[in-house]
């Protein structure tokens, strides 16, 4: 296979296993509260992110790093994976995955809003339009399609999912001053994520439970929504000369996430929650393929 042919084939992988999670996070928290669920996950995944690195040669690299900037990256394991997980898990467990998933997906249009205050950039008209038109859909979906009547079934969990995409940017706008290796700096954050969760939980909680079935629930979001998947896409970038199409591909992840959470969670999908996802994806497909469609256009002109 061609390079092109090996971007797109580490880009689907990478795309369907993260339409899985969601239906791995309702599972999991069946057995975990959200903070326990965290513990698992990272520690699955910092397992993961060392083994990668070690069968790259690359696993020297990280003391390195670290020696480099340990207060960067312990504010970035402050917001990822402590503070985002915990809020993220905990949105999960007040919401259906349906709604919780769907929310979530908006901080690719919040991050351009958020990169205005934190990195100095301009927000262009699309940008504009396309936040309104989002939360639009975050508002349908919200309210289960009663706009009128204001009734959210779980105002807490709206909350907490909203929140999710503002530590979520948070992160990547802190980690845009990060010039490391990208898998180096993942698994930073994560073990120097670790001692957060740690004390918390003890502060908080309780130890999970030694459940089989829970147990392999939390690996599995460790590995394929915190580790073995962000490998598997910066494989897809490294390999492609257009990330244009890698990001066109990632339109597929919430779809698919939809027709998983149906099929094995057997939740019943609210119209309200295809309307208010069609309004996210449009207002995504505005923000990430308009502005290539005009300049192609442009360039003809000329």
């Amino acid at each position: 296979m061609n390079s092109t042919q090996i971007a797109y084939l580490y880009g689907l992988s990478a795309v369907f296993l993260w339409s899985t999670v969601a239906v791995a996070f309702k599972v999991a928290l069946g057995y975990f509260t959200p903070l326990q669920l965290v513990l698992v996950a990272v520690l699955t995944s910092v397992v993961a992110l060392s083994i990668i690195l070690l069968m790259q040669g690359k696993l020297n690299l990280v003391s390195r790093q670290f020696l480099q900037r340990p207060t960067f990256y312990l504010i970035s394991g402050m917001l990822n994976p402590f503070l985002y997980y915990y809020v993220l898990f905990a949105a999960y467990d007040l919401l259906p995955a349906q709604q919780a998933q769907s929310l979530n997906y908006t901080w690719a249009i919040l991050l351009p809003l958020l990169s205005v205050p934190f990195l100095g950039h301009s927000l262009s008209k699309i940008d504009i339009i396309a936040a309104i038109i989002a939360y639009v859909g975050v508002f349908i979906i919200a309210t289960g399609g009663n706009i009128t009547t204001m009734n959210f079934d779980s105002p807490v969990g709206i909350l907490l999912a909203l929140l999710s995409t503002v530590l979520w940017c948070l992160y990547w706008i802190f980690n845009t001053k990060d010039n490391g290796n990208a898998i180096v700096s993942l698994l930073l954050s994560f073990t120097l994520g670790l001692p957060f969760i740690v004390i918390t939980l003890l502060l908080t909680d309780t130890l999970p439970s030694l459940s089989t079935k829970g147990l392999l629930a939390g690996m599995y979001v460790g590995l394929f929504e915190m580790g073995v998947t962000f490998a598997l896409w910066l494989m897809a970038l490294k390999n492609t000369n257009k990330a244009a199409n890698m990001s066109t591909m990632a339109f597929l992840t919430p779809v698919l996430s939809i027709c998983f959470i149906s099929w094995i969670l057997k939740e019943n999908i609210a119209t309200a929650t295809y309307l208010g996802l069609g309004f996210i994806l449009l207002a995504l497909a505005l923000q990430k393929l308009l502005p290539h469609v005009i300049c192609k256009f442009e360039s003809q002109l000329t």
